[in-house]
């Protein structure tokens, strides 16, 4: 089979490989899955870079996230998957071979269903970014009637994360940086967007919700933000959040939080157990049926161009603006 893979870390360009690989062969448990699309994520190019840690195995084929048809099953698995459309998620999550590649395998319950109607490209952007919006939003039930924000609604994890909440029946606030964010942030069906360059975002928030606050927040920015998160959340409230690069380690306001009973909820996609993942795949199962997920892609590359697709994420393009949306390879 065609692969990328690398055996040491560094600057993509100098360390991605691409060319020949052995085609896997399904073990016990587990599906081979012929792969059309792999999803670049900000951790697989971290990984690749050595920002994660050194390598603990002697080659990785990047990526977790990718799209395509179960070709192979081994034993203990039905027959009756072979021809199944599907997405996998944590395809290199602590394993050699994720889904830069045109065959994986996986453990059959990594393997999820993929509509007829949702494209490889979307599947592939249905691992980290779309289980993290779907966790970060229904970890404790279902948000019918509640009033959710979601910082920074352009990105690859809050786009899909305002499309949920929307199909879901919230109010949804979303908060951007740009004026052509703001466009796909309404365009994924925000009801208020805010441009927080702009904007005074506590005064807009509670403007759009008559001082009352907001029910949940899916935070990209934990430490950054949560001077703020502190007085719009209310009594009872959820802040998910999933990042805080820019403050890592924030002073937390305790007292602040506690008097309003607030749940801090911390995630990481990746280490979801059995239970919550199910939640999350029959949450995205709905919505894909319903015609409610469409992640946006900025860019395409085929697979001998994964370096410029891992330049694309790690230059910071996609976070400026420059590109709005996931990175996805296309394998032919």
């Amino acid at each position: 089979m065609k692969a990328v893979w690398y055996d040491r870390t560094g600057p993509a360009v100098q360390v991605l490989n691409y060319g020949e690989w052995p085609d896997p062969q399904p073990g016990t448990g587990e599906v081979r899955v012929r792969l059309y699309a792999s999803g670049v994520n900000p951790s697989d190019v971290k990984t690749r870079d050595g920002l994660r840690g050194p390598m603990t195995q002697p080659f990785q084929i990047p990526h977790s996230d990718g799209a395509g048809v179960i070709d192979a099953v081994g034993d203990g698995v039905s027959a009756d998957r072979v021809g199944a459309r599907v997405y996998v998620w944590n395809g290199a999550w602590r394993r050699p071979a994720g889904t830069c590649a045109q065959f994986i395998c996986v453990p059959a319950e990594q393997a999820l269903p993929l509509p007829d109607t949702v494209d490889f490209a979307t599947g592939a952007c249905l691992g980290i970014p779309a289980m993290t919006a779907a966790w970060a939003l229904f970890a404790d039930g279902d948000i019918t009637g509640q009033t959710v924000l979601v910082a920074g609604g352009a990105g690859a994890v809050g786009e899909i994360a305002i499309q949920l909440a929307r199909w879901a029946g919230a109010t949804v606030i979303a908060t951007v940086s740009s004026a052509e964010k703001a466009a796909v942030a309404s365009a994924a069906g925000a009801h208020h967007v805010i441009n927080y360059r702009n904007d005074d975002v506590l005064t807009a928030v509670m403007a759009c919700t008559g001082d009352a606050g907001v029910d949940r927040v899916v935070e990209v920015e934990f430490g950054g933000n949560l001077a703020l998160t502190a007085q719009i959340i209310k009594v009872g409230g959820v802040i998910a959040a999933y990042g805080s690069m820019a403050s890592p380690t924030p002073e937390l306001p305790f007292y602040a939080l506690m008097f309003r009973n607030v749940t801090l909820r911390m995630l990481l996609v990746y280490l979801l157990n059995p239970a919550e993942r199910a939640i999350v795949a029959a949450r995205l199962a709905a919505a894909m049926a319903d015609g409610a997920l469409h992640p946006r892609i900025a860019l395409r590359v085929p697979l001998d161009q994964a370096a410029a697709a891992h330049e694309a994420v790690e230059s910071g393009a996609v976070e400026s603006g420059a590109l709005i949306g996931n990175v996805v390879i296309d394998i032919a």
